[in-house]
């Protein structure tokens, strides 16, 4: 039997409007609600006046995974990761490929249930390294993504955000200063894709990576799911990388995505493989030391080489490691320092996907 919690949540980010309404202030959509109205989202509304979360405490699974699986290349290599998410997003991306848990609107989604504590003691027990917050997006149940991070680090596990970067300033602040790592979806690099196909804007993700990268000491890899004829273009991939490189420096671990046809996209073409290696040649010609193919077989596009003299540092076959040529951080044939968060050896979780029960 699961454990009993209490699904309502009060939260912080929130003002009153009128007598009659409040808005949301946790992300730039600014939903606002009357009593009993909930926000795009669906995991924040309006009750007794006030913005709750209606998922504390719940989640609708949990996995140990890789953690090359969120994907982070260059966070904790070869360990496990115990993965978990709810239901809802703050975004409304057509090509969503978790839509059954991202749009779900069904409370019984949230099956599952586990304290902050219990996730911590779990994942110890497990001998997970980390703990991640994923499928759907951490920003729409923060509050309780922030206790379970608190908890984790009382046991040394540490924190992992998979997310869209979609959230305003302050709880932006509150939300990464207690993860360890991430990885940001950067859908596009245009403000008419964000519109068109996702209902959000470009420039408040731009800013959360600009913050994590200038204000923070949080380990964090950008993804992007390339789409035939959306947001593949030569000149959208010249002018995101160069942004990348300008702003956030050369270091920054990059992955180029393979689509997949899925819920409102069915009939655009999958991601041919040519794609994403075109897409990281023009990325590695901007500067990019670390740039990545996924979602694809591709042990050259996946695997890692020191940016000094190019020698293969950790090799990978989707998300099985193979050869490893880092001591302490660096390249063991020139010395040079590799960016991220390694430890003295590699994990040996492999390509393994373990569903996970949480019982009382």
């Amino acid at each position: 039997m699961s454990e009993d919690l209490s699904s309502t949540f009060p939260t912080r980010y929130w003002h009153s409007l009128d007598s009659e309404r409040v808005q949301c202030d946790l992300c730039p959509r600014f939903c606002k609600l009357r009593e009993g109205q909930r926000g795009l989202c669906y995991l924040r509304g309006c009750e007794n006046g006030q913005v709750v979360l209606f998922s504390y405490g719940r989640s609708s699974g949990f996995c140990v995974d890789p953690i090359e699986k969120k994907p982070l290349n260059h966070f904790l290599p070869g360990t496990s990761v115990l993965s978990f998410g709810t239901a809802g997003c703050n975004l409304a991306c057509k090509f969503c490929q978790n839509w059954d848990m991202t749009k779900s609107r069904e409370m019984d989604t949230l099956a599952d249930a586990a304290s902050p504590e219990t996730l911590a003691q779990t994942a110890k027990a497990l001998g997970c390294r980390s703990l991640a917050f994923t499928y759907n997006d951490p920003v729409t149940f923060l509050e309780y993504a922030v206790d379970v991070a608190q908890a984790a680090h009382e046991y040394d596990i540490k924190s992992v955000a998979v997310s869209a970067g979609y959230i305003c300033e302050q709880p932006r602040q509150d939300f990464f200063a207690v993860m360890d790592a991430a990885n940001i979806d950067l859908k596009a690099f245009t403000e008419s894709f964000y519109h068109k196909v996702c209902g959000a804007h470009l420039q408040p993700v731009l800013e959360t990576l600009e913050y994590l990268y200038h204000e923070t000491h949080v380990w964090f890899e950008i993804t992007t799911l390339l789409i035939p004829g959306e947001n593949d273009s030569d000149s959208e991939l010249h002018a995101m990388t160069e942004w990348i490189a300008d702003r956030l420096g050369r270091d920054v671990p990059l992955h180029f995505t393979a689509f997949h046809p899925d819920w409102k996209m069915l009939n655009t073409l999958s991601t041919p493989a040519s794609t994403l290696s075109r897409a990281r040649t023009i990325a590695r010609s901007k500067g990019l030391n670390f740039v990545y193919c996924g979602n694809v077989h591709d042990r050259v596009g996946g695997s890692s080489y020191c940016p000094s003299c190019q020698a293969l540092l950790i090799e990978r076959d989707w998300y099985q490691l193979g050869e490893w040529h880092l001591q302490g951080g660096r390249c063991e044939y020139c010395g040079a320092t590799v960016p991220g968060v390694f430890e003295a050896e590699p994990g040996h979780w492999g390509a393994r996907r373990q569903p996970v029960r949480i019982l009382s």
